[in-house]
């Protein structure tokens, strides 16, 4: 089974170095702002995505748009809608804090010549994490799933019991979409678990996997 990994904002390739599994393509997020994660799995068919934070929006996004096509998902450090929504009683990222994180990775970036630090891009993609929300499209979602009208895929979430960008609240709306998710919840506050915890990651790769390929034969015994 084909995986397509999904890069999180202002996060270098290098996050993945570690995390030894056989992947088609990585994408940064400047790629999924130009749509080329959706183009390589409408030319080139069925996969599983491994989203890191905003790649794992991506990769929810995906799914969303081509359910026909996306057969599994790892979602790592993801968040459906990073900003709060106080009226709603949801805990996210205030302006004034993602302000903050755009100065912390200016300044730390400062001398790097890579396109993911240009400032225009990553402006780019502060808007996309500032205005996207996907909460509802996802409860429908799970919905359709639960009435028969789309297929279950199996779906690995992994989350830090403290990060301060992605609240641990959006791994429990996760497991309210995809009930029979497998939920890993690592002690501490880091947020670039493929850097921290590459082996469990690799492992929920390829378990994934493995289950994406069963279902989809089973699918496909059943139909013939």
């Amino acid at each position: 089974m084909r995986t397509i990994v999904l890069n999180g904002w202002a996060a270098c390739p290098e996050l993945w170095e570690n995390s030894h599994f056989p992947r088609e393509r990585l994408f940064s997020y400047i790629d999924q702002m130009d749509g080329l994660p959706e183009a390589e799995l409408s030319r080139h068919g069925d996969a599983v995505l491994v989203g890191f934070s905003m790649g794992g929006s991506t990769a929810l996004r995906m799914l969303l748009d081509r359910p026909d096509l996306v057969r599994g998902l790892v979602l790592v450090s993801t968040t459906p809608c990073m900003m709060e929504r106080k009226d709603e009683g949801w805990r996210g990222m205030s302006e004034r804090r993602l302000a903050a994180l755009r100065m912390g990775t200016i300044l730390s970036s400062e001398g790097d010549g890579s396109p993911i630090f240009d400032e225009r891009e990553l402006d780019r993609g502060l808007e996309y994490l500032r205005t996207t929300d996907i909460r509802s499209r996802l409860v429908e979602y799970s919905k359709r799933v639960a009435a028969g009208e789309l297929p279950r895929i199996p779906v690995a979430v992994m989350q830090s019991e403290r990060d301060g960008i992605v609240r641990p609240a959006n791994a429990e709306f996760l497991m309210s979409v995809f009930p029979h998710a497998e939920l890993t919840m690592v002690p501490g506050g880091e947020h670039s678990l493929p850097a921290t915890i590459p082996d469990t990651v690799a492992k929920a790769v390829a378990e994934c996997c493995a289950e994406a390929v069963r279902l989809f034969e089973e699918r496909g015994a059943n139909e013939a």
